[in-house]
């Protein structure tokens, strides 16, 4: 598996305190891993210390998905 998004599991895991196993790129933030507001900001902040990358505010809720925060972590990394 990618290992960016082996990161992002860990990194949603720990922040909304469920198993990694649950984690899927089609996941949706709200309606299938249930963050709120708070916790994607908090989601958001650990992504950009842990990759090491600014995520812009209006980026991040462009996040629907767990793929789409993936997909923007790629375009930073490259």
């Amino acid at each position: 598996m990618d290992e960016l998004f082996e990161k992002l599991k860990k990194i949603l895991a720990e922040n909304l305190e469920m198993d990694e196993a649950k984690i899927t790129l089609d996941a949706k933030f709200r309606d299938d891993l249930h963050a709120d507001s708070l916790t994607t900001y908090e989601i958001v902040y650990a992504i950009e210390e842990e990759m090491n990358i600014k995520v812009p505010d209006e980026k991040a809720i462009e996040f629907v998905t767990v793929r789409d925060a993936l997909e923007f972590i790629k375009s930073q990394k490259s």
